[in-house]
């Protein structure tokens, strides 16, 4: 390989990851000018000014007046995404229905990138709406979904992941010791189930399960959330852990045999 072909290829790299940031941006000021994303990314005007108009060009952002915002396109790609996750149809279902018979919060969750990634969630008539949103990126070490993925892995793979994670103490009771972290998922790992009591948000509680698939690979986990006041007790160690254990047993053996 040439010098110069290898500089062309940083080139393109460098080029698709500003592109990246610059839609990142509209996204999370909800809107911005040229000169507004020049400014948080600390690139020249005329620089994202050319990426604009090329995603703009390509429908993936949209201008009104002189302000851009994501675009329609990018919810083409994700519901392909979204929908190409195993057993998405069958769990897509069973969210609903756990919705329903709990009154709370259900939700599908998949790990992508070391981070557990919302795919469907469904609410009861006394949900709290508390969660990011389709798509929105979670911590594995923080929630019941992601503790619940984490205790299925296999070793090479569970530590590959700790390697990324900073573990981050979002509460006070958050786990940010990976030796601690690791005895809790033995724990889940053997009684099939994880909790989290207020690590991610306080007063949250939840329970989680992993969904697996042939030979024991992690699809994602499904997990049910909501007030602690209302899940503890019996009803949050054994009533919501059984009926997730027995949704997870028949999603498993219709992934399996579908």
């Amino acid at each position: 390989m040439t010098r110069g072909t290898d500089t062309g290829n940083r080139d393109t790299v460098q080029t698709t990851r500003t592109m990246l940031e610059t839609v990142e941006v509209i996204k999370r000021l909800e809107g911005a000018t040229v000169t507004e994303v020049a400014a948080e990314l600390g690139y020249a005007k005329s620089t994202v000014y050319r990426h604009l108009s090329t995603l703009s060009d390509l429908g993936y952002v949209v201008k009104t007046d002189n302000e851009y915002r994501v675009g329609l396109r990018f919810l083409e790609l994700g519901q392909h995404a979204r929908t190409r996750q195993a057993g998405y149809d069958l769990t897509t279902k069973k969210v609903e229905e756990i919705a329903e018979r709990t009154g709370e919060r259900a939700q599908f969750i998949v790990r992508e990138h070391g981070d557990a990634v919302y795919i469907h969630r469904a609410f009861g008539d006394d949900a709290v709406r508390t969660d990011p949103g389709i798509g929105s990126r979670i911590p594995l070490h923080a929630t019941a979904a992601g503790k619940a993925i984490l205790a299925n892995l296999d070793e090479d793979e569970l530590f590959d992941v700790l390697e990324q994670t900073d573990f981050e103490g979002f509460t006070d009771h958050t786990i940010t010791d990976r030796e601690e972290l690791l005895d809790e998922l033995a724990e889940i790992r053997e009684r099939g189930y994880s909790f989290n009591r207020e690590e991610n948000l306080k007063g949250l509680h939840a329970v989680g399960v992993p969904i697996l698939g042939d030979g024991g690979v992690v699809i994602g986990a499904l997990s049910v959330s909501g007030p602690s006041h209302r899940l503890r007790g019996d009803r949050f160690h054994e009533d919501l852990p059984n009926l997730l254990l027995g949704t997870a047993n028949e999603l498993e053996l219709n992934i399996t045999h579908t």
